[in-house]
């Protein structure tokens, strides 16, 4: 019997790793290189425009954008890498990063469906206004700094060198952005790889029932919990929902719920991985700190109010 059960453990982690690994890497490739291709169109000076942060206007831009792509925490990556690129303000790209995977379409839709206007309008209210609030004050904090150098460079810029002369025959933009975009991606492979390996291994041998019990309404940490074990938890945006409506039905209390919603939608720990490419120690600190403050807070308002 307990034989059974680690096999069917083992065959989730490997589907589940499969399954990541092949949509991951779709998602990574198509998103870096449609945003290569909107590079080639706009200007990154008029991208900068857009999202600056003067009389606050870049942030509500921000936060809308995100509000609007149907990204998960993952695929929020390149498109943050071609906004770095392009010199949009920082605290602009980080209300992007944070609102983006916070705010997808599909999780808005099915939170309404499955928990209603009112828990919906909360959620929203509160993943819109702390995005927009955390990305101001990190900038105003100077954390910018903690964006690494090599985020900025374009690959297909920065392997040029000075023997790059008249006489190179002119490339294709279809070819010139293909190429920087699968250089783009072998950088980020071992990151990809090694998150995904975690959070399946996770997925597959953590249950259900000892999440709810750790969570569950009779427990006084029950929302700093559900905050936490999300992290590490990467769920699809199609699935969060449905598997947080299970954790409840078996006891996990609302507050909860809500809590760990946001921590698995706004950082999974493939997501965590792939920023360490991108950003500095203290700088990821700071964005687990804002994820997780915002999942408790969110929790607790939650119970306060309904």
């Amino acid at each position: 019997m307990v034989v059974g059960v680690k096999m069917t453990n083992l065959y989730d982690t490997l589907n589940m790793f499969v399954f990541l690994a092949v949509e991951l890497t779709l998602l990574f490739l198509a998103i870096s290189y449609a945003v290569g291709l909107l590079q080639e169109r706009i200007p990154p000076s008029k991208i900068q425009h857009i999202l600056s942060s003067k009389n606050g206007k870049g942030y509500i831009v921000a936060a809308l954008l995100g509000s609007i792509t149907p990204f998960c925490s993952c695929s929020t990556i390149p498109f943050l890498k071609g906004l770095l690129r392009a010199r949009a303000g920082f605290g602009t790209m980080m209300v992007f990063l944070f609102a983006s995977p916070l705010l997808n379409p599909i999780i808005i839709g099915l939170f309404a469906v499955t928990f209603g206007l009112q828990v919906t309008l909360l959620y929203f209210t509160v993943a819109l206004g702390v995005s927009i609030i955390a990305g101001y004050t990190l900038e105003k904090l100077g954390f910018e700094q903690y964006v690494k150098q090599s985020a900025y460079i374009n690959p297909e810029t920065s392997s040029c060198s000075s023997s790059c002369g008249a006489n190179t025959p002119i490339e294709s933009k279809w070819i010139r952005v293909w190429r920087s975009t699968w250089s783009d991606f072998k950088k980020v492979l071992p990151y990809l790889i090694g998150g995904i390996a975690i959070g399946s291994l996770i997925y597959g041998f953590m249950p259900t029932e000892l999440v709810a019990k750790a969570a569950g309404s009779d427990n006084p940490f029950a929302i700093p919990i559900a905050a936490v074990i999300g992290i590490p938890l990467y769920i699809r945006a199609e699935a969060v929902i449905p598997l947080s409506a299970a954790l409840a039905a078996k006891g996990m209390g609302l507050g909860a719920v809500m809590a760990l919603i946001i921590g698995s939608a706004g950082a999974s720990l493939t997501e965590v991985i792939l920023l360490k490419s991108i950003f500095k120690n203290k700088m990821i600190y700071a964005f687990l700190t804002v994820i997780i403050s915002m999942a408790i807070g969110a929790g607790y308002l939650y119970q306060f109010i309904f």
